[in-house]
């Protein structure tokens, strides 16, 4: 059920009796980390009260399709874009037969033909209406276009018949929800990584920084969460935007980023892609620091080492799988597998960036990952978000090898 993490199911409920077990239906989707986003049609409000819905979802219910309310935060196109999974419980007859014939009068509807997003249909209604051969037609029409059925059961229902046609149970409908989804390279996995340079301040307003961007970290956090993980991204000061469905932290020094990582633990992975200070300045100056004109010759700066945040969580007794980078101008290789054998680490990417078409600020990376063996592994030059996803593929399969 760890496939439901994080996923976006819009939930739509139809008009029938059923539909009290949709308020259920929304709890177990929430119980496996779905985020559940509810659309009511006119019918099903008859049966269910939105306001149950939502204080269940914990979002807005949407209502009709033509709600200046709902158009100018959350539309039917931008709910259809945000969905991974469409599942309408209860779908009544009525609701499958429009969907048939692509009829869009109302949000529901409208959001079925506009969603890229796969549909699944939970039938329920009278065990007559439900073996009616126009339903069993739209039925199998709605599934030989890829839409999912998730039952009928057979048994008795509200109006005392028996048979086919009542809607499954809550906890089968979230299972087979989470059926839909396949099992991705890090399901169910915590991932920490860090991103971006650190700032070591000299006084309020100075400080010891590198060029860092902070685009390869944000790259890897991006398709960790593509993979299924559940990631935590340490960043330092940058100006990225924060990728979806990734829970950001942000650090100015390197002591902040240890801290922020040590309270983020335990995690599967950690990759430490961050650009950290080596030094900070022994003493922050409480004020502003003036030239002194009886010194012409400048201001000497005494500076201590900072904790080494990669050695310090690959030293736990909690250890993840840990990733380190090396980001070096020379003897790239060779510092590259000193760090990895220092730092106890089980990965290394080696990143040159004397090279200004890879190095820091710029949109495209070449790297090579070395691992415990001191064996090298290349990914030729391309986009950091290309070479993320390959580098999250590599990473993934080792930590299953692992």
């Amino acid at each position: 059920m760890q496939r439901l993490y994080r996923k976006r199911v819009v939930l739509g409920v139809g008009g029938g009796i059923a539909a009290y077990k949709s308020a259920e239906l929304v709890r177990r989707l929430r119980d496996q980390g779905a985020e559940v986003r509810v659309v009511m049609t006119r019918g099903g409000r008859e049966f269910i009260t939105p306001l149950t819905m939502q204080a269940l979802s914990g979002n807005p219910v949407m209502l009709d399709l033509l709600d200046p309310a709902a158009e100018a935060a959350m539309g039917h196109i931008e709910l259809a874009r945000w969905a991974d999974l469409v599942l309408i419980a209860p779908a009544t007859a009525d609701l499958m037969a429009r969907l048939a014939q692509g009829i869009a009068d109302d949000l529901l509807t409208t959001l079925v033909l506009a969603t890229d997003a796969p549909i699944a249909l939970a039938p329920a209604m009278n065990q007559a209406m439900w073996r009616d051969p126009a339903t069993q037609h739209n039925s199998q029409l709605l599934q030989s276009r890829g839409m999912h059925l998730f039952g009928p059961a057979a048994g008795t229902q509200a109006c005392g018949d028996v048979g086919p046609g009542r809607m499954l149970e809550a906890e089968e409908l979230a299972q087979r929800a989470a059926d839909t989804f396949k099992r991705q390279l890090l399901t169910g996995q915590h991932v920490l990584i860090t991103a971006g340079p650190t700032q070591e301040n000299i006084d309020p307003v100075r400080y010891i920084t590198n060029h860092s961007s902070g685009k390869m970290g944000f790259a890897l956090a991006e398709a960790a969460a593509e993979a299924g993980a559940r990631v935590t991204l340490v960043s330092g000061p940058v100006f990225l935007p924060t990728p979806d469905r990734v829970e950001r932290i942000n650090v100015v020094s390197a002591t902040e980023m240890l801290h922020a990582c040590e309270a983020a633990m335990p995690c599967d992975l950690l990759i430490a892609a961050a650009a950290v200070a080596d030094y900070r300045p022994q003493v922050i100056a409480e004020h502003k620091l003036k030239k002194d004109p009886a010194n012409g010759d400048g201001l000497l700066l005494e500076l201590v080492r900072n904790p080494d945040i990669l050695a310090t969580l690959a030293a736990r007794s909690d250890r993840p799988f840990s990733v380190g980078f090396a980001a070096e101008t020379q003897n790239l290789l060779d510092y590259a597998a000193r760090k990895l054998r220092d730092k106890n680490l089980d990965l290394i990417v080696a990143n040159d960036v004397a090279n200004p078409s890879i190095g820091f600020n710029s949109e495209d990376n070449a790297i090579t990952v070395i691992d415990r063996a001191l064996q090298p592994t290349s990914f030729a030059l391309t986009s950091k978000s290309k070479i993320a996803r390959q580098l999250i593929s590599f990473i993934a399969d080792r930590l299953k090898q692992n």
